[in-house]
């Protein structure tokens, strides 16, 4: 039997501690979803090294019915999700419309405005809290409202950037093409550059979905009806108040974590691929 050449083995012996190292690290990042499943699903909170392994006898369902006892848990999903979706389009919309006119079109004063652009993200969304918080509340009225929730988040900086990048990837003679044919620039952004910009508006998707997903300071603020509260106010508001209640406060808790949790890693799980980036430039022929 042959023997392998020491210098054929040193890739092998690299490419073994590679995978383990990416396979320790994985294993690291989803130890705390684990955990927060389980514990759940514990009906006695089990804090020992067992408590990592799940127990037949020690399982159940009873977190979740009793959040839902204390707070609509459907109505608290709702309210998430008709914030989530309101900010999403608002950010596609905006952030569509911007990125291709900084792309794009020539105009003065586009690169102040793209410099201002990158200042926003530089600017702490709590500076903003208190001035946005009189304006939505005292002047506009929107307190207790899905518009006053979703308002601040309507303008995502960093959706911007990502449509901007993406058209800037696109050949130029596209757009002067479909100019000569006298397609006006609304006509030409609808039916030329969103078509190769798909991936875009995923990944753009799917960065601003996590945010209002899991917002919880803006429509504490904003929100005293508990019946408009998304999910994440209403569970800050259930650990405080109600969870001691619970047979597990912490397993109650941990229930309306794994709720909150689950769409995101669902949608991330979904379109993971589409975050690679399309090749634009395939669009010109010949």
């Amino acid at each position: 039997m042959a023997r392998i050449p020491r210098i054929a083995r040193i890739p092998r012996i690299a490419r073994i501690l590679r995978y383990a190292t990416l396979g320790l690290g994985a294993i690291a990042a989803l130890l705390p979803f684990y955990y927060m499943l389980i514990g759940a699903l514990q009906k006695k909170r089990d804090t020992g090294l067992g408590g990592l392994l799940p127990r037949p006898g020690n399982l159940t369902l009873d977190n979740l019915a009793g959040i839902d006892d204390s707070f609509s848990l459907l109505g608290a999903l709702a309210n998430s999700l008709i914030m989530t979706v309101g900010v999403v389009a608002c950010t596609l919309v905006f952030g569509l419309l911007a990125g291709y006119a900084l792309a794009i079109l020539r105009f003065r004063g586009r690169g102040l405005v793209f410099a201002l652009v990158l200042l926003v993200q530089a600017i702490p969304f709590q500076l903003l809290m208190i001035p946005l918080y009189v304006m939505v509340v005292r002047y506009f009225g929107l307190a207790d409202s899905y518009a006053g929730m979703i308002l601040p988040f309507a303008i995502n900086s960093v959706a911007v950037l990502i449509f901007r990048q993406y058209f800037l990837q696109i050949p130029r003679e596209i757009f002067d093409a479909a100019r000569m044919d006298g397609a006006s620039e609304l006509r030409i952004l609808r039916s030329v550059a969103v078509p190769l910009v798909r991936p875009a508006i995923l990944t753009a998707m799917l960065v601003t979905f996590i945010g209002p997903w899991n917002e919880f300071l803006w429509p504490f603020l904003v929100t005293k009806d508990q019946g408009m509260q998304p999910l994440a106010v209403s569970l800050a508001n259930f650990s405080q108040a109600n969870s001691t209640f619970q047979a597990n406060p912490m397993g109650a808790v941990l229930a309306g974590a794994c709720v909150l949790a689950v769409p995101a890693v669902v949608l991330f799980l979904l379109f993971q691929r589409h975050f690679t980036s399309a090749n634009l430039g395939s669009a010109i022929k010949g």
